[in-house]
């Protein structure tokens, strides 16, 4: 079983890089990706102590990108087994992770204008040390703050893309992200294509332009994508060689989403690392 899009405590999911692990093990995982948004300090820590991976797990170095396009619209690509030490690549996440922080304050401000009591230590006494910060770190401080009950109470009512608090951040563009990518010897996937519960998505057109610019994979059976989207999918699949990835964007109790609900085929999995050159794959 192969899952390649998840979360841990490097960003917004809840599990530890390791608990994550544990729990992909019980799933019956034989391969996980570790792609925290715009970070790789999960997987660095997991390779750093090799010995503790449970055994016969293969972990898959990667990130989730966040990227902005022209008309301000956030889209993700999932880039894998690229070079960490890429310079590019490496300063990119890192002015993504910088601009998180004024615009998290922005964001503040307006709940405090609001009337919500709400304060950045608030936000930061519940963000694991290290991790992306990022909305659902102030969704955290909204709920011990007993302003909303839940993640999704929080994103529902007051931080979503068309919130009067929602503030952007700096990101590249897809195509930024995904030249990136490919620099770094690594495999670019769209996250969540045609997923139009979260929000605004790319057009048919606007995916094929990504696909003209190296894109090598695409999200495939994702729980917020209805029969539409999986036939614009295999569409643009097929006519651009696109690979279709299954993976489950596990982010711990943070979301109902499951380690494993949606898998890679091998023969996919086999074809995406054909294409990269970058990090490499590791197990215990």
């Amino acid at each position: 079983m192969i899952d390649l899009h998840t979360h841990t405590t490097a960003s917004d999911g809840t599990d530890k890089p390791f608990e994550m692990l544990e729990n992909a093990k019980k799933a019956g995982l034989t391969v996980v990706a570790m792609t925290d948004h715009d970070s790789i300090e999960g997987w660095r820590e997991v390779r750093s102590k090799r010995d503790q991976i449970p055994a016969g797990l293969t972990i898959v170095p990667g990130a989730e990108v966040s990227t902005r396009t022209q008309l301000g619209m956030s889209v993700h690509i999932v880039g894998l087994l690229f070079d960490a030490k890429n310079e590019k690549l490496a300063k990119l996440l890192s002015d993504t992770r910088d601009d998180r922080i004024p615009r998290m304050e922005k964001m503040i401000e307006k709940l405090q204008g609001a009337g919500y009591q709400v304060t950045m230590q608030d936000v930061e006494e519940v963000k694991p040390v290290g991790a992306t910060l990022g909305r659902p770190h102030l969704a955290d401080a909204l709920i011990k703050n007993g302003i909303v009950a839940s993640r999704d109470e929080a994103f529902a009512e007051l931080l979503h893309n068309n919130s009067q608090f929602y503030v952007s951040h700096w990101a590249p563009s897809p195509v930024e992200a995904i030249k990136a990518i490919a620099a770094a010897g690594g495999v670019s996937i769209l996250a969540h294509p045609f997923a139009e519960k979260r929000g605004a998505v790319l057009t048919f057109g606007e995916v094929t332009e990504l696909a003209a610019a190296g894109l090598n994979g695409i999200e495939r059976n994702k729980r917020d994508q209805d029969e539409a989207a999986h036939s614009k999918i295999d569409q643009l699949a097929s006519d651009h060689n696109l690979i279709k990835v299954g993976s489950s964007d596990y982010h711990g109790s943070a979301r109902a989403n499951q380690l494993g609900e949606e898998q890679t085929p091998v023969d996919l999995w086999e074809n995406l690392t054909s294409k990269a050159n970058g990090d490499e794959v590791f197990t215990r």
